[in-house]
């Protein structure tokens, strides 16, 4: 069952001011030392791309949690962004892994699983989150 849907769009651009302001803690506030290798791996100028697309991820899936909740108050007041971690797998395609109290928070949706896409193209990167409860499989004969 769909719990919740999320979008979020970034332009890159301001992104990338953002992130080379002088003095500017950021990154290090916003993603994870896992989230900044894998974007600096990625190649020369694809750094600010990458990250704001992980950004828009940690944007999505807060819209996508939040509509999980419509009509009930919020679990947190704030959400920490580096407790929402965008990871990969062997293959390179993205999901999301929640740290903390994030984590514990959305646990209480029950057994939830979060699909993600990613997408950048020139100075605009975005994200959709899509929320889906597991069925419990207990009662299976």
């Amino acid at each position: 069952m769909i719990v919740g849907v999320g979008i979020d769009v970034v332009d890159v651009t301001s992104f990338a001011e953002q992130l080379a302001a002088p003095g500017s803690a950021f990154a290090t506030g916003t993603f994870r030392a896992s989230e900044r290798r894998d974007a600096r791996e990625a190649g020369a100028g694809d750094e600010a791309t990458r990250l704001a697309a992980r950004f828009a991820a940690k944007e999505a899936f807060v819209k996508a949690w939040s509509s999980g909740a419509w009509g009930r108050p919020p679990r947190l007041n704030h959400v920490d962004p580096t407790e929402v971690e965008v990871v990969r797998d062997a293959w390179g395609r993205p999901t999301l892994r929640l740290h903390g109290v994030v984590a514990a928070a959305v646990g209480a949706l029950g057994e939830v699983r979060a699909h993600l896409s990613l997408s950048h193209d020139g100075p605009v990167a975005v994200a959709t989150v899509v929320l889906e409860r597991i069925a419990s499989t207990e009662a299976t004969p």
